[in-house]
């Protein structure tokens, strides 16, 4: 397919390099079996560990971009990689108590490995191709952390848990080791008004860019939805008789339409307005709560699951270009630092926001979730154009005249196209 051929080749040999990491990947997601298993921590206290890691990861990905735009992205993330690695194989012989700075500190890396690898794919594919080459290597991510928790979970029962935290970190290592390999070091530096610092800064960026402003807050509101899948809607499950097979499967669902879905519409739909389609799939993430309102069962659960999954193969990739197609040079990282921490944020807020409202009016959640789901993508909607005719993206070449009147909200900034 041309367009999945435009895509860098530096780009799928970073994608098969995440997609191997993702497998190794899963110990943050056992932190609590780990702590309460092993570690003998209490329920408290392991929650506290897990919220503390949580809080470095998204700390980490707000920040990563601003050190990449300073210090070179590809620079960033080997060493960020590297830090995450050395301190996660390290997890079985830290003492208890030093696991509460060991663990927050090895995610913060990691954010900032996330973040930087996103400003990374974003400076090295053309304006045009970045849906594409987002969508490759989120495919990849996907992938892995597919077969990563099956794995993760047999390593865990039939050896020790301290082999995930090792196998965790040397994947990181691993990581470093292949990036370093397939991206030269002439690319993912700093720009030339990075060195200097003139240019214009990220905060004068996106008040020139008000459709970025917009955005980020709804990615943020649509994140908290979205993640109750992994918080409220379990509990919801149980009490409603379906047990964790049912919830497996789902997950199972949530997978296997990403896999198969996410490269072909990021293809198919790669000369849409990104905000259309982005707002199109926030009201999708909103309309599949909006179905928990209509009956309880195993059939209404699999239609809301569909279109949860379908709204984020529609969303999070096109979010994420839009966003490094918006971006001035000099500012990139930190674009994409303040999506990748906006587009993670229900790690830290979904839990204790969803939990909260369950545990006191458990009939409210899904309105809540439906509501604010569906009117985040109105509102992107609205600023992106609406539904009224625009004229297709991607945008006029290099040389195109520039508009002689300020652009729509949705539309990009003038100036020359970056390569």
């Amino acid at each position: 397919m041309r367009a999945l051929r435009e895509v860098p080749r530096a780009v799928w040999l970073l994608a098969c390099g995440t997609f191997v990491n993702m497998v190794v990947s899963v110990g943050f997601a056992f932190v609590f079996l780990y702590a309460t298993g092993p570690r003998g921590l209490g329920a408290g206290a392991a929650g506290v560990l897990v919220g503390a890691g949580g809080a470095g990861l998204v700390a980490g990905n707000f920040t990563g971009g601003w050190y990449g735009d300073r210090f070179g992205h590809r620079r960033v993330l080997l060493c960020a990689a590297v830090v995450a690695g050395v301190l996660l194989a390290a997890v079985p012989v830290v003492p208890t108590p030093a696991l509460y700075g060991v663990l927050p500190v090895a995610q913060y890396a990691s954010g900032v490995q996330r973040a930087a690898q996103s400003a990374l794919v974003a400076v090295i594919v053309p304006e045009g191709v970045r849906r594409q080459a987002f969508a490759v290597v989120r495919a990849a991510a996907n992938g892995g952390f597919t077969v990563g928790p099956v794995l993760g979970a047999l390593v865990a029962t039939r050896f020790s848990y301290d082999w995930l935290y090792v196998g965790e970190g040397v994947g990181s290592v691993g990581l470093a080791w292949w990036t370093a390999r397939v991206v030269p070091a002439g690319r993912g530096g700093m720009s030339r008004r990075g060195r200097s610092g003139r240019g214009e800064g990220v905060w004068d960026a996106l008040r020139a860019r008000p459709a970025v402003l917009v955005l980020l807050p709804a990615i943020v509101v649509i994140d908290i939805v979205y993640r109750q899948q992994y918080s409220t809607f379990p509990v919801f499950l149980a009490d409603h008789g379906m047990d964790a097979r049912v919830y497996g499967t789902l997950l199972a669902v949530n997978g296997g339409i990403l896999l198969c879905l996410e490269v072909p519409v990021a293809v198919v739909l790669r000369k849409r307005s990104p905000l259309r389609v982005v707002g199109v799939g926030l009201v999708l993430v909103g309309a599949g709560y909006g179905v928990l309102l209509v009956g309880v069962g195993v059939g209404s659960a699999v239609v809301m699951m569909a279109l949860l999954t379908l709204g984020e193969a529609l969303y999070k990739t096109t979010a994420t270009a839009y966003v490094a197609d918006q971006a001035p040079e000099q500012v990139v990282g930190r674009f994409q630092s303040l999506y990748a921490g906006a587009s993670i944020s229900g790690v830290v807020l979904a839990a204790p926001l969803g939990g909260g409202l369950y545990a006191v009016a458990p009939g409210v959640v899904w309105p809540v979730c439906a509501g604010l789901g569906v009117g985040a993508g109105v509102v992107v909607l609205v600023v992106g154009g609406g539904f009224r005719p625009r004229r297709p993206y991607p945008f006029p070449p290099p040389g195109a005249a520039a508009p002689s009147t300020p652009p729509l909200l949705g539309a990009p900034p003038a100036g020359p196209r970056r390569s």
